[in-house]
């Protein structure tokens, strides 16, 4: 901790000779640590991270406060703990080496404007849901959003893996064991499958809606998750939000409906590293507070308008 505190001291006293070349390097390592968190951020390491950061936390605290024997198993900690990390990262550690040496100096910084990790899912996901449908298999998939679906990830089989419309379509494969539960996507990562989820209490929809539908509703009541459905009487694709289900979508439909609700970029918007820097401090236009709920208002006049045609034709 004492060489911590020292090294803080350090840079604080070479604020004032700071040359151009020493400004290149502050940038080369924060290129490195936002690639390190991006790494952290998008696996299931983050709970790992926080337990490092409150150790750090307590080991300044008790050094602070004279606490010498807390401070002293702390310290023992940390040191045994840098090992340790690098143990138990060292999937993510691989794997970001392999991403950085199969990519140029422009990909690497994401100059070229690929394609993001949730543009990939949308896509994937749309590309089975549209095989599905062609062979009227039955699908339920769960995007988690800002309310935590923790709960009922506990009652399917974990699985944290890359999304890819061939597993998907493996998993609710008719004969799969885990086809008949519904699968939740946190993030960008297929976090299970097999899940179980509540069932809707709302004796106001359609009698033809079968257990996968009134299981979408019946998430998207309690948490602001985006629901998938697939049916595998008809083939027809659903979207559920906030209680609401809008049917027979076709897959660009989809796409477009998945884009809005999970990847709200606007406009003149960038991704990568200097995309992001540009977002943050290059000048915006205003946007209104409440775009989320003119998203939500939009979904739900069309869920409206589409049952009250439903409502007229019978």
């Amino acid at each position: 901790m004492d060489k911590i505190i020292s090294f803080f001291k350090d840079v604080f006293s070479m604020l004032p000779t700071l040359k151009i070349m020493d400004v290149v390097d502050i940038l080369l390592v924060a290129v490195v640590i936002y690639a390190i968190f991006t790494m952290i951020r998008t696996t299931g390491s983050a709970r790992i991270a926080k337990s490092v950061v409150i150790i750090l936390l307590l080991t300044g605290a008790t050094k602070l406060l004279n606490m010498h024997l807390t401070n002293f198993i702390l310290d023992g900690i940390l040191e045994i703990g840098l090992i340790a990390l690098v143990i138990m990262f060292q999937p993510e550690l691989r794997r970001m080496l392999e991403k950085l040496g199969s990519k140029s100096v422009r990909e690497i910084l994401n100059m070229k404007g690929e394609e993001r990790e949730i543009e990939k899912v949308i896509n994937q996901t749309v590309a089975a849901c549209e095989i599905l449908s062609k062979e009227h298999t039955g699908a339920l998939i769960v995007f988690e959003r800002d309310v935590s679906l923790v709960d009922y990830q506990k009652t399917g089989t974990v699985i944290d893996a890359q999304i890819s419309h061939e597993l998907l379509r493996n998993i609710f494969f008719t004969k799969a064991a885990l086809h008949d539960g519904a699968v939740l996507v946190r993030k960008d990562r297929l976090a299970a499958a097999g899940c179980v989820l509540p069932l809707t209490q709302n004796r106001n929809i359609s009698s033809d809606l079968g257990t996968r539908h009134r299981a979408a509703i019946g998430i998207s009541e309690v948490a602001d998750a985006v629901v998938v459905v697939v049916s595998e009487e008809t083939g027809t694709i659903s979207v559920a939000i906030d209680g609401i289900l809008k049917r027979h979508l076709a897959s660009q439909t989809l796409a477009k409906l998945l884009k809005n609700e999970l990847d709200p970029q606007k406009d003149g918007e960038q991704s990568g590293l200097f995309g992001r820097v540009k977002n943050k401090f290059g000048k915006k236009d205003e946007q209104p507070k409440d775009s989320r709920k003119e998203k939500k208002s939009f979904f739900r006049k069309n869920a409206e308008d589409e049952n009250d045609e439903n409502a007229a034709k019978k």
